[in-house]
């Protein structure tokens, strides 16, 4: 069997490379112009040539520095690289260019209506950043660039959001992005371009929902309050257990409480005074009874 497989695999080998090496020929010939197209070159020559000083005007071009010029000499791309920064050159009658922004370029995301995997509708918008790294391929491989980006941009945020709950929507927005970016830079390579940042701006939620979690975040403080209060009112019984065990085994302060008590009585300028009557004075009524 194995050497079934092995003698396939050898077959199968050349016919691979008798297609690569034809990939490699048409790759070859396709900046080339050929017969007829020398000679319009040529002509296009001849008449730029004696009219110099007026053709300069449409022969010499100028790109920024974050542009670049794709030129097409009789619908070929010359040389397999962009023109630019700076001067370049143009035959009038059969060169044209496309320029193309290397500059970094960011868009909304128009807000998605998208059902979360836990079956909550949620809209969500987001922004993108992106740059163009292969001016050839921005050109000749997408009709048009941006549109294309912006578009699958959209469906790439559905699609990526359709997968995760409400809960990791919410709290991991920075893993969302980062799947979103990465999604996005693979699916925009063959275009030329890269994507450099993805955000989730904001996540809307239903009003019956939001009402829903506000009342369970309410009764959570709620719950959370009663717990502490009980606690709070345990610790404090403690602490009055140990005071009277204190008290009790010297009764001289509970006089020096009293006073306590009558002095903060006093300070705040009350005009009745309550004077507690100790039991020790009445424990000698009740035995003589």
């Amino acid at each position: 069997m194995i050497s079934t497989i092995s003698s396939m695999d050898k077959m199968v080998t050349p016919g691979k490379l008798q297609i690569n090496s034809m990939d490699n020929v048409e790759d070859r010939n396709s900046g080339r112009l050929g017969c007829f197209g020398w000679i319009l070159v040529i002509i296009s020559l001849m008449i730029i040539v004696p009219l110099f000083p007026l053709t300069i005007f449409c022969c010499v071009k100028i790109v920024k520095e974050y542009e670049r010029a794709v030129i097409f000499r009789l619908g070929r791309i010359t040389d397999r690289k962009p023109k630019g920064p700076g001067l370049f050159f143009v035959l009038p009658c059969t060169d044209n260019f496309v320029k193309v922004d290397l500059r970094t370029i960011s868009f909304d995301i128009p807000p998605q209506e998208i059902l979360t995997k836990d079956s909550v509708t949620v809209s969500v918008d987001g922004v993108v950043y992106f740059r163009i790294h292969c001016p050839i391929s921005s050109v000749a491989n997408v009709s048009n660039a941006h549109s294309s980006t912006r578009l699958l941009a959209q469906t790439t945020l559905r699609n990526v959001l359709g997968t995760k709950n409400l809960a990791e929507l919410l709290s991991d927005r920075e893993g969302i992005s980062l799947n979103m970016q990465e999604a996005l830079d693979e699916a925009t390579d063959p275009w030329g371009i890269k994507v450099e940042r993805v955000e989730i701006k904001d996540v809307k939620l239903p009003q019956q929902l939001q009402r829903a979690m506000a009342a369970e975040a309410e009764a959570t403080r709620e719950a959370r309050a009663k717990i502490i209060a009980a606690e709070g009112e345990m610790k404090a019984s403690r602490a009055l257990k140990e005071a009277s065990l204190v008290i009790s085994e010297s009764p001289s302060g509970l006089q020096l409480r009293y006073l306590q008590t009558l002095n903060t009585i006093a300070a705040e300028k009350n005009s009745t005074i309550v004077f507690p009557l100790p039991i020790d004075m009445l424990q000698n009524f009740i035995q003589r009874k």
